[in-house]
């Protein structure tokens, strides 16, 4: 079997990139074809890999600000041929499954979401970025034709797979395509619980203005109860001339600190709405329960009072109450993370190739039926 892999661009490194790496592990002889790719940014992770990129990557800038270029990134990632490959495996979160395949290839797309900033609040996006107010003032001109791209580029995956049944029903609603759900890979192994825990809740993450922050900030600040923030990003200056004394912003972690962070807080707290919210996950797989905001696809993640408490409005106020709320008594670590290894990467790994080789399968069984028939018909 014959196998490319395909992704937006490889310029920061996130969930999406995590499961990238889980399919090279899978087919570590795929390369992977990918609009623009910074190697500094995703860390070095794919230094081992066969990588192409599309036009987009000589353009002045195009590496540190991709997002500029949506229009020209559907005829960037039309660019490339796959004739030569069984299958073409992308996963997607914009451009990505809009590659173009023959009848000989078989192309299975991993959807992260439908292409956010084409269908929800564009300029919430652009805002969001921190775009120029003269871009901000064109985008939502563009988004047509973008949009007609995207919901056109949706019909040419054979198969779809969804990383949970929140963009499985957000799929079905932007491009009436059904998919099958597996949900993406938890390095559970990187964490462990703690029998003795800290005094402070735990965020984690890049600051970005919708992963919402700024509402927990104000909330614990507020509270005045201890609360450690570990990531970076462009909102790291506005949430720390909200924060209080009691905000610790820890900036970028090592995987230890990380997993120790996780295992020792009272509990993380995740305001934001995530189509997979791969930090809740490790901090689940960590022992601990997540206070989150209802939304996105973390209620299938987190049971009520066992796993977790949930609040109902992204508002410092909502925040409050579910810490009032909360109760360290009431969850078992080891409970938790149980529950949480039915996510592990090697898990992810089984499943992702079990239903590629079951597709080609399906597929040649299909073609060779075809041919049987018309040698047959008379």
């Amino acid at each position: 079997m014959k196998i490319a892999l395909v992704h937006d661009y490889l310029v920061q490194y996130g969930g999406a990139e995590g499961v990238l790496q889980a399919f090279r592990e899978v087919f570590p002889e795929a390369p992977i074809y990918t609009l623009i790719y910074d190697r500094e940014s995703v860390h070095g992770c794919f230094d081992d890999a066969r990588i192409h990129t599309s036009f987009l990557q000589r353009l002045p800038g195009a590496r540190q600000a991709h997002r500029i270029f949506p229009l020209l990134m559907p005829g960037a990632i039309e660019q490339f041929d796959f004739s030569g490959y069984d299958v073409v495996l992308s996963d997607s979160a914009s451009f990505a499954k809009g590659v173009l395949t023959g009848p000989e290839t078989l192309h299975i797309s991993y959807i992260h979401t439908p292409m956010r900033y084409a269908w929800d609040d564009c300029q919430k996006y652009t805002e969001d970025f921190g775009f120029p107010r003269l871009v901000r003032r064109i985008v939502p001109f563009l988004m047509n034709p973008l949009r007609l791209w995207d919901r056109a580029s949706a019909d040419r995956p054979d198969l779809i797979l969804a990383n949970s049944g929140f963009v499985a029903r957000r799929i079905r609603k932007y491009y009436r395509r059904e998919s099958h759900v597996i949900p993406p890979p938890v390095d559970t192994g990187r964490f462990h619980t703690s029998k003795t825990h800290g005094d402070y809740f735990l965020m984690v993450g890049r600051l970005i203005a919708y992963k919402r922050f700024d509402i927990a900030v104000e909330a614990f600040t507020r509270l005045g109860i201890p609360l450690k923030i570990a990531g970076r990003g462009p909102e790291l200056k506005r949430l720390q001339k909200m924060a209080g004394p009691n905000i610790e912003f820890l900036g970028r972690v090592s995987d230890e600190e990380l997993a120790r962070l996780y295992a020792e807080c009272r509990a993380f707290i995740f305001p934001q709405e995530e189509d997979f919210g791969i930090v809740a996950m490790e901090a689940l797989s960590s022992g601990r329960p997540v206070i989150a905001y209802r939304g996105g696809d973390i209620e299938e993640r987190i049971e009520d009072g066992v796993s977790g408490l949930f609040f109902d409005r992204q508002t410092p106020e909502a925040v409050m109450d579910a810490v009032f709320r909360f109760d360290d008594t009431l969850f078992d670590a080891e409970h938790i993370r149980e529950k949480a290894l039915s996510f592990d990467k090697g898990v992810f790994k089984r499943k992702i190739r079990k239903y590629v080789e079951t597709a080609l399968a399906e597929k040649r069984e299909g073609e060779s039926a075809k041919k049987t028939h018309k040698v047959t018909s008379p």
